[in-house]
This record gives structure tokens, C-alpha cells and sequence, in this order.
């Protein structure tokens, strides 16, 4: 059923200084409540790119309370050719991982102003928005907070090193255009300069993937079909599960990374469908999970 929505800009006392957050507060009291996080290589993207604005509208129909990140960015970069540098202010790690755990620390004060079960609060992201997602709730998880119900991660990037791909997922990017094969050249293009200091790639708050995963909640991973990237989060699926941490993963047929970001292709409303479903109630959200790890 869809329901009506009241949209509004509040500005918080973030660890980096002022932080918005745009709220979508649907007409159905007592629901649950996601924190969204934007993608875009840590450098680009807002609370008004349809990835963060669209889908936190579609999901407010369905009476899913979203609070969306405006998260600082890094320095811009050039995602077609990997030898240009990057330009203009901007900010690296932590900045954007901490300015997560920041809203969700908002949502979790907030929860009546925002109608919402404060049994039912989630965390969530798209692309990098996933990796900040995921990686505030490992900061949650070792600071023995409140975790999230559980997590919503949208294809995934949360290896320092893309995994290889398989022969299967090879075999479907052959017509993507240069922007979307996001090679291994690029992709240490944009992991440097979210970090800003090569060392910083073995954080395992600035990339989860490969580290210890034990402790979480329950995680819907959703990924791309047709995306270099899918191999970040179909590893990152194997881990959780070797973790001890309920799993579902699931793929999007016939789409590209960030479909989300496309609010006319029919997929994309599918997959958001398959999302509102997942924080209403999906599988292993009646098993309640404790923040410190076994």
C-alpha cells in the first residue's frame, strides 16, 4: 500500500562539523526506519541524486521511515581515465564512516519524532554508500552500541581489491561502456583517494571485506547483474556467512551497477520492491542478535 510522505531537512551536530540529513517520514506510525547512504566513488553524489532522493521516496511509500546521509566527499576524480588526479577540497577516511554511525546514532534518539519501531531500525547503502554502511556497523558492533535490526547493502563495494571475476560474470560485461568495467586501475584510483594514505587500505572500517564480519546482524546483500563489482559483494557474502552472520544475497537480472540511480528502468522498482519486502519483515529478522561478537 502506498502512503503519503512528509520530506524535510535537518541539520546535526556531526563529528566533522554540521551534517544534513533529509527525512522521509511516511503516514504509517510505529513502522520501521532505514539510515540510507548515497553511492558515487566516495567523491560524488547527494541527498538529491535520484539513489538517495528516489529511492528514499519509494521506500517511504511502502512506510519505511528513511533517513538519508548527506555525507562529506572526497576530492573529485576522473572514472574514465585513472592517471588524471584528483581536484578540489574534499575529505578522506574516516570522515564519511563516521558521519554514518552519526546519523544512525540520530535515528536511534529519534526514533518516535520518526514514527518508527524502535525495534525496526536499519542501516543501509548503495555502491560505496554499502561500504560506509557496512563499516558503521562494525564500528557499532566493536563500540558494543545498539547494532541495526539488520543491513540493506545495494551492489556492494567493500574489498580494498576487487575479487576476481568469475568466468560467468565475465562473460556478461562485454558491452558495458568504460565508466561501468570499473578495472582494477580505477577502482585503486578511487580506494586512494577515499583513504587519502595507501596504509589505511587494511582498515577494516574503511573496507570490511576480508576482515572480521563476526557479531553483525542478519544482511540483504542486492547486486547488480552485469557489474565488475558483483564480485565484491558475492565474496562479501561467502564471508558473512563463514562468519556465523544470516545471509541472503540475491541478483538483479539484466541490470548494470547502480541501477538505483535510474528511476525509469523497470528493474529498478523491482529491486526496490525486493528491498521495502526485506525491511518489513524478510528472512532471519525475528532472530534478535547481540552487539558484541562470539
Amino acid at each position: 500500500m502506498i502512503v503519503n510522505v512528509t520530506v524535510s531537512d535537518t541539520t546535526i551536530d556531526g563529528p566533522h562539523g554540521p551534517l544534513l540529513l533529509r527525512i522521509y517520514t511516511p503516514d504509517r506510525p510505529h513502522g520501521p526506519a532505514l539510515v540510507w547512504v548515497h553511492g558515487g566513488a566516495y567523491a560524488f553524489g547527494d541527498v538529491s541524486m535520484p539513489e538517495s532522493d528516489w529511492v528514499s521516496r519509494q521506500l517511504a511509500e511502502r512506510g519505511v521511515a528513511v533517513v538519508a546521509v548527506d555525507y562529506r566527499l572526497s576530492p573529485t576524480i576522473d572514472l574514465t581515465d585513472a592517471s588524471v588526479a584528483p581536484s578540489g577540497d574534499g575529505v578522506h577516511f574516516p570522515v564519511a564512516s563516521e558521519e554514518v554511525v552519526a546519523a544512525f546514532h540520530w535515528m536511534l534518539a529519534h526514533a518516535n519524532q520518526l514514527g518508527a519501531d524502535p525495534e525496526q531500525l536499519f542501516l543501509g547503502g548503495g555502491s560505496a554508500g554499502a561500504n560506509l554502511a557496512l563499516s558503521a556497523m562494525l564500528r557499532l558492533r566493536d563500540g558494543g552500541e545498539q547494532q541495526p535490526r539488520a543491513g540493506l547493502l545495494v551492489y556492494p563495494s567493500v574489498h580494498a581489491v576487487v575479487p576476481p571475476l568469475t568466468r560467468e560474470l565475465e562473460a556478461g560485461l562485454g558491452d558495458l561502456p568504460p565508466i561501468l568495467r570499473f578495472s582494477p586501475e580505477v577502482m585503486r584510483v578511487i580506494h586512494l583517494n577515499y583513504v587519502g594514505d595507501e596504509a589505511e587500505l587494511a582498515n577494516p572500517y574503511a573496507f570490511p571485506g576480508g576482515h572480521d564480519l563476526r557479531g553483525l546482524p542478519p544482511v540483504f546483500i542486492l547486486n547488480s547483474d552485469n557489474d565488475p563489482l558483483r564480485a565484491s559483494g558475492e565474496a562479501l557474502a561467502g564471508e558473512l556467512a563463514a562468519a556465523g552472520v544470516d545471509t541472503l544475497v540475491m541478483r538483479e537480472v539484466g541490470t548494470r551497477h547502480g541501477h538505483l540511480n535510474s528511476p525509469d528502468e523497470p528493474l529498478a522498482l523491482r529491486s526496490i520492491d525486493r528491498m521495502a519486502a526485506w525491511v518489513h519483515g524478510g528472512p532471519f529478522l525475528g532472530v534478535r542478535h547481540e552487539a558484541s561478537r562470539t
